[in-house]
């Protein structure tokens, strides 16, 4: 947050928090938030891909490429660090949140709450960090305009749900800072919230689609996981091989000392991450046996980083648990902002992803692994399937997406709001359109650059000066 404008920095009044909103937009007006000029870039976006790709699987990099190359929208999941950089070029607000780091619309979905309920929020947190809050609108909103783009909408249908997410966020902060604290801490979104805020405005197709989702999210759980990637062996359950995307970890190094040395460090890792657990947790984990490990392929931008899930089971095989070990690098914030507080990034996940979500999966927690190539390298750890809901946005209607867009924007802002100073946010958005038309031409213009380094990566690949693996 914005220093206080008095010296009360612990409880300065909601004036003088107002005081330092309005006061930002002389530093950074929020007009200046409109329009991208390839001149104002400092670093090429494929130069800042290969570095990334120095610390990842060499086998699994193609992959990531193959992802990226198969559409504009594609290439944007996974150009978090090009645009990063690209942000660092403008000026700041000075308004800090936690953001997400990577706040496109597919990094949003449906997860069980641990009271059982079907909650929407952002679900990935692998490049949290303090910095300034545009950064994250911004990356929401451009991904709003791509993916309306792919979609073949026309451009004022591209602009008016871009326009209209954006309202949102700004209209959701400005509610937020006429509560309470702990109003903001407890508020969520779950299916009844979603009808009552815009259920109204819906029609029939939408709302179906709506239900549908909700019962499909509630079927993704532990069990499926287990049918979808275990098979029963003299009675022990085992990982499926289906190389590259799910490798049993015997399989990963064609050394067997190599492959018994890693998976003896991550059953160890699982015993000291339980220290990361509040103790009922930790309790209800003791209850389960371990049994075994595998590599897995996730995601877009994160494709090469190490990733593994673990099977345990509790009473019998029909009571499994897996859990995702995710590797964890520095946030892409991170070299254009401020070194991370925390000396794990595994933590910084954690900590990130506890403070913007209204609720958080019970087995959440870190750890570091030391690996048969020498290298220490950090993990967060969670379940890797509770009540997943992802959006199709490939086949979404206009309708659908606006709706979708807005409850993205709604999510946003209340993370901001827990993270930030709603007060002093709000103040600075203000009551006028002016933030949200700024960010409208800004992703128009960032959508158009978007295209453009989609199509050097896909030259690149044509020309063999990248290597990529498509349809993997």
């Amino acid at each position: 947050m914005a220093t206080p404008v008095s010296g009360r920095a612990n409880n300065p009044t909601v004036a003088e928090r107002a005081a330092v909103g309005k006061a930002a937009r002389k530093v950074s007006p929020r007009e200046g938030h409109a329009g991208w000029s390839p001149a104002q870039r400092t670093l090429e976006p494929l130069a800042l891909l290969e570095g990334q790709a120095t610390t990842r699987v060499p086998q699994l990099v193609p992959i990531r490429y193959g992802r990226m190359a198969a559409s504009p929208f594609a290439y944007y999941r996974g150009a978090a660090l090009p645009m990063a950089a690209d942000l660092a070029t403008y000026s700041r607000s000075g308004i800090q949140v936690q953001l997400c780091g990577d706040a496109h619309l597919s990094n949003f979905g449906g997860f069980a709450s641990p009271e059982r309920d079907l909650v929407f929020d952002l679900n990935d947190f692998d490049e949290t960090h303090p910095g300034p809050f545009e950064w994250d609108v911004k990356r929401l909103a451009a991904s709003l305009e791509i993916a309306a783009r792919g979609r073949g909408f026309d451009a004022t249908t591209n602009r008016k749900i871009v326009l209209d997410a954006v309202r949102t966020y700004r209209e959701t902060v400005r509610r937020f800072s006429r509560q309470h604290k702990l109003d903001i801490w407890y508020a969520k979104l779950d299916e009844r919230t979603i009808l009552a805020i815009w259920g109204s405005d819906l029609g029939k197709a939408t709302l179906a689609s709506l239900s549908r989702a909700a019962t499909k999210a509630s079927s993704k759980d532990r069990l499926k996981a287990r049918d979808k990637l275990t098979r029963l062996v003299d009675g022990e359950l085992e990982f499926l091989s289906d190389p590259p995307l799910l490798v049993p970890i015997e399989d990963v190094f064609t050394d067997p000392e190599q492959a018994a040395i890693l998976e003896a460090n991550l059953r160890g890792t699982l015993e000291s991450y339980r220290r990361t657990l509040s103790s009922d947790r930790r309790a209800l984990l003791n209850t389960f046996r371990y049994v075994a490990t595998a590599r897995k392929v996730v995601g877009v931008g994160s494709v090469g980083t190490r990733c593994w899930v673990a099977l345990l089971v509790g009473s019998d095989n029909d009571d499994p648990l897996i859990l995702q070990m995710k590797q964890a690098e520095a946030s892409v914030l991170e070299r254009f902002t401020a070194k991370s507080k925390t000396s794990n990034h595994g933590q910084r996940v954690v900590e990130g992803q506890r403070l913007m979500q209204a609720a958080s999966d019970i087995f959440l927690g870190w750890q570091r692994v030391h690996a048969p190539d020498g290298v220490t390298r950090d993990f967060y750890v969670r379940q890797l399937w509770d009540w997943k809901a992802s959006a199709a946005v490939d086949t979404m209607d206009p309708e659908l997406l606006g709706v979708y867009a807005g409850i993205c924007a709604w999510t946003l802002a209340r993370a901001h709001a827990r993270s930030g100073d709603a007060v002093t946010l709000g103040a600075y958005l203000g009551k006028t359109p002016t933030f949200e038309r700024a960010v409208a031409d800004f992703a128009v213009a960032y959508a158009d650059q978007n295209e453009v380094d989609h199509q050097r990566l896909v030259d690149a690949v044509r020309d063999g000066q990248v290597v990529a693996e498509s349809g993997i």
